[in-house]
This record gives structure tokens, sequence and C-alpha cells, in this order.
């Protein structure tokens, strides 16, 4: 499981999706509908429990997360150890 950080400027949608190293969709994470502000602490970011879209437990390995909030959007890549 891990925790993801992420800031926004203004009062928006946000929707976190996760990727392999192959460009395939691995999870998709509805956060909703924000406040403008920093949501980077354990108890305020985005938690994504490890599993894939039906449930099942992903590998170790490297993955790519692309945050969607409004207009904005940015990629960042995390490694998960298991």
């Amino acid at each position: 499981e891990t925790w993801i950080p992420y800031e926004i400027e203004s009062d928006t949608l946000v929707t976190i999706q996760i990727f392999d190293t192959r460009g395939s969709l691995v999870r998709q994470l509805d956060v909703g509908h924000q406040k403008a502000g920093e949501y980077v602490t354990q108890s305020n970011a985005a938690y994504w429990d490890g599993r894939n879209e039906v449930g099942e437990p992903i590998s170790s390995g490297i993955y790519f997360y692309q945050i969607l909030a409004g207009d904005f959007a940015a990629t960042r890549r995390m490694a998960i150890l298991k």
C-alpha cells in the first residue's frame, strides 16, 4: 500500500491513474472533488491499497501514476517493494 501526495491550486475533481511499465492501466482512483490545497500527509494524500482493478495484489516493480485535476495532468514514477 502507499499514499500518493498531491497539491491543487483550485477546487476541482481529482483522479489518479496507475500504470505498469507497459502503459497498461492497473488501477484508477477516483479521489473526488477536492478543495484547493496540499494533500501531502498520510492522513489526507490519496491512498492506494496496492491492488489492481479486480482486487488482486500487484507485484513489486516500477509503476507510473498520473494525477488528473481539472486541466492539469502530471505523471510521476514510483517503486513498489514487497
